[in-house]
């Protein structure tokens, strides 16, 4: 393991968790939302991380990364990073409002089958490990002030 290799795992998880936030927000943010660009209601997002390796039996320099979910291989831990930011295919919930301007025929409106509460739980969530990051990149930088302190004594 490296001098920097903690800073990594904790900065990639901050990235990860950061790009996360944006995410539930938008979610947040478009609940109600019934009528978007590519017409019907908004879809709500989720992020899916994967872990990001480093290839240690072919290893050529420091950043020869591989990506990975093998469990049988010769790999270390490198942070994590965003795989994509998928749709949801869940079905919009309809609701009966014959007054709203994207009602169907039969008076209803499809909204998104977004649960603010829901929501709200992810994004907290998602603030604890980016906090949980920072204060993994801090430990890390003491232990290592520290490391230099006794060496330069």
């Amino acid at each position: 393991m490296g001098f920097f290799d903690g800073y990594n795992v904790a900065t990639s998880g901050m990235s990860a968790q950061r790009t996360r936030i944006n995410v539930v927000s938008a979610n947040i943010a478009n609940a109600q939302t019934t009528h978007t660009a590519e017409g019907g209601p908004y879809k709500k997002q989720n992020v899916v991380f994967e872990d990001v390796l480093l290839n240690t039996g072919k290893k050529v320099n420091s950043n020869d990364i591989e990506q990975t979910n093998s469990k049988d291989s010769n790999y270390e831990l490198r942070g994590v990073a965003v795989k994509s930011v998928i749709q949801s295919d869940a079905k919009p919930v309809m609701r009966y409002e014959p007054a709203h301007p994207d009602a169907n025929e039969e008076g209803y409106v499809a909204y998104p089958d977004i649960n603010p509460v829901t929501e709200m739980v992810n994004l907290i969530e998602a603030t604890r490990s980016y906090e949980a990051n920072i204060a993994a990149f801090n430990t890390h930088k003491s232990i290592d002030t520290k490391t230099l302190e006794i060496l330069k004594a």
